[in-house]
């Protein structure tokens, strides 16, 4: 039935069964798959859309199809995700990195050189390893809950060559020594949204990077007050928080004594990051 398909023939049946299936981006969707399972450029498809694909490839491509039909987040798929112009490795043990947390990384970066930087529920490794590799950090330490996530920063650290001591954790607990930055993407969501989220997040993302209690400020109550513990004195702690809690946030930081709050929006013009100085 799939013999003498022709790679535009196959993109084009992709994107139909994804825009089926309720996939708001199916045709970019599905022409990543296509050159995720080909390994073709833009420049060579259009050389070879009418030449007829390999049946193994076809194969291939349209099971990757079902699978992102059923609503599997693409990098899930593939296994990787850019961020800040580097790569990184990402499975369903950790968030798949967002441009919203890049907001946070780039505020950041013009401190970032020469401090000793705490990242806080590093998740992929994504901020840790930013700050490390552009903004010339001297030392990173990332400390996270979940073990298999921390196997996946010790990967993505290793494959962009920073060097980074990883620690397990409940948040602070097993956490010594003071910083120049603290840094934190914690989980925000409150519990009573989650079952509406978009099924890419909510059944496929891990659970616990994402539920941040009734309210979704549980996690910023713990920073708040722990952090004081383990920055140095003119210390950054910088967090993202949800697009609605800012505000909150900002409040919370105040109220712990922090000096020159400030929050900061992303490129949608939502609030997303909360910076603080230690007094």
């Amino acid at each position: 039935m799939q013999d003498g398909l022709s790679f535009q023939d196959i993109l084009n049946k992709g994107k139909e069964i994804l825009k089926q299936s309720g996939i708001t981006c199916f045709d970019t969707d599905a022409w990543y798959l296509l050159e995720y399972i080909t390994g073709m450029g833009r420049a060579e498809y259009f050389l070879k859309c009418e030449e007829t694909a390999p049946g193994e490839t076809i194969t291939k491509y349209l099971k990757l199809i079902d699978t992102r039909a059923s609503h599997m987040p693409l990098q899930y798929i593939t296994g990787s995700q850019e961020f800040m112009g580097l790569e990184f490795k990402v499975s369903p043990d950790v968030l798949v990195p967002r441009q919203d947390t890049e907001t946070l990384v780039e505020y950041l970066l013009p401190f970032a050189k020469g401090q000793d930087i705490l990242d806080m529920c590093t998740g992929s490794g994504c901020i840790a390893v930013s700050l490390l590799k552009l903004g010339g950090a001297a030392s990173c330490t990332a400390a996270d809950y979940s073990e298999k996530a921390l196997d996946i920063a010790r990967h993505n650290a290793g494959i962009n060559g920073a060097y980074i001591k990883f620690v397990h954790s409940d948040m602070f607990k097993n956490i010594t020594g003071t910083y120049g930055i603290i840094v934190s993407n914690p989980p925000y969501i409150r519990t009573s949204v989650i079952d509406t989220l978009m099924p890419e997040v909510k059944e496929y993302e891990p659970l616990m990077a994402l539920d941040g209690g009734r309210d979704g400020l549980c996690f910023y109550n713990i920073i708040s007050r722990e952090a004081k513990k383990h920055l140095k004195p003119g210390g950054i702690l910088a967090v993202e928080t949800g697009y609605d809690q800012g505000k909150q946030v900002f409040e919370m930081f105040k109220e712990s004594g922090y000096n020159d709050i400030c929050i900061r929006k992303d490129l949608s013009g939502n609030d997303r990051v909360v910076a603080a100085v230690m007094p």
